[in-house]
């Protein structure tokens, strides 16, 4: 692989990444995708057993390619895997897989990206991760007993990882609330811990979420909640910091199989955890849905902020010209990190890095 031929790379082989080489082959550009991954994939086969997508098929595909499934349908996580990797051999688009990047600096006015005993450069990067690649753990995973089963939820497979009995899942978001409902409806006595997030208004996999999806999905998530709108903003700040709303999984789902939603968890006693309201849990098992932390020390550039996270707008690192960034959590919109949505925010980049690679006065066609 010659450096001198590259325009972009890209840096993440999953649906933020795909999507931008979608539209980056489209313009012409001369481009390579690394990824980690031994498979394109790979980070959705890594999901739970049972996990399906929390949204219908319908609303699953990435640009260019339908997904092969009846619209309503829930992929499971080995469909979409699948769905991906035809993804990349219809479009032949050009991933390195197995290929882990290590560091990502500048050099002589251009990006040096260093991964698996390689060395590329290029005059503009892209940084395209569907979500923050570290698993977030609180420090009070260290202060529990050592007889307690502790998993983060990307660790989750199925419950034969777990000890017998109850099981505390800290997180109440799409993922906590999944595998809550799962291990409930196997017997167990399963504890729901933090803030409700609330659920969207209707049933997405009935009647009225057939209906009514598209005006939240596409409408609310994709176009009212941005940056660009005065609403958009001002929850932008909550959304960044909290769960985002219980899609698939209803609150009278969750009461149905007897999960107890309780309060968060505070410190510990014991090596047991408590909860904010002073209550001791007694559980074998804990599971931290707590998300994902940036993951970025890689990246040796001066763009972070105090929390180490990237200064951005919109995915364009203004103070570093030609560095971007895809896949970010409300990068434009509530919808950047959802698979309908990841789609503009590629397409947009793409435009703008396809201006600056393009010489003066050149006309060149979308």
């Amino acid at each position: 692989m010659d450096s001198a031929s590259l325009d972009v790379i890209v840096i993440g082989g999953g649906q933020a990444g795909l999507s931008v080489g979608y539209y980056l082959a489209k313009r012409g550009l001369r481009f390579v995708i690394l990824d980690a991954n031994a498979r394109v994939g790979d980070s959705w086969r890594k999901r739970w057993d049972s996990l399906k997508l929390f949204t219908p098929a319908r609303f699953d595909a990435l640009d260019g390619l339908p997904f092969p499934l009846p619209p309503n349908a829930f992929p499971t996580h080995e469909q979409m895997a699948d769905y991906l990797e035809a993804y990349v051999a219809n479009f032949k688009l050009p991933v390195r897989s197995g290929t882990r990047v290590e560091s990502l600096s500048q050099r002589n006015g251009r990006y040096v990206v260093k991964a698996g005993g390689i060395e590329l450069e290029a005059a503009q990067v892209v940084v395209a991760m569907a979500s923050y690649p570290q698993p977030h753990l609180p420090e009070l995973t260290r202060q529990l007993r050592p007889d307690i089963v502790q998993l983060h939820s990307s660790a989750y497979r199925n419950s034969a990882q777990l000890r017998e009995g109850p099981v505390l899942l800290v997180g109440a978001g799409n993922s906590g609330a999944e595998i809550g409902l799962e291990l409930a409806k196997q017997g167990r006595k399963v504890w729901l811990s933090g803030r409700d997030t609330g659920n969207v208004p209707v049933r997405i996999a009935g009647f009225w979420g057939w209906l009514f999806a598209p005006l939240i999905l596409r409408v609310l998530f994709h176009r009212l909640l941005t940056i660009d709108t005065p609403f958009g903003r001002k929850a932008r700040p909550k959304m960044m910091k909290g769960g985002t709303p219980l899609i698939r999984t209803q609150g009278s789902d969750l009461l149905a199989v007897g999960v107890e939603r309780c309060a968060r968890v505070s410190e510990t006693r014991g090596g047991h955890p408590v909860l904010a309201d002073g209550t001791v849990l007694d559980s074998p098992n804990v599971i931290w849905c707590t998300g994902f932390e940036p993951g970025f020390s890689w990246i040796d550039l001066p763009i972070f902020d105090d929390q180490g996270e990237p200064q951005h707008l919109g995915g364009v690192v203004e103070n570093q010209p030609g560095l971007y960034f895809v896949g970010l959590h409300f990068l434009y919109s509530m919808s950047s990190t959802m698979i309908h949505g990841v789609g503009r925010d590629a397409r947009r980049i793409v435009d703008i890095l396809a201006q600056r690679a393009q010489p003066p006065g050149t006309v060149h066609a979308a």
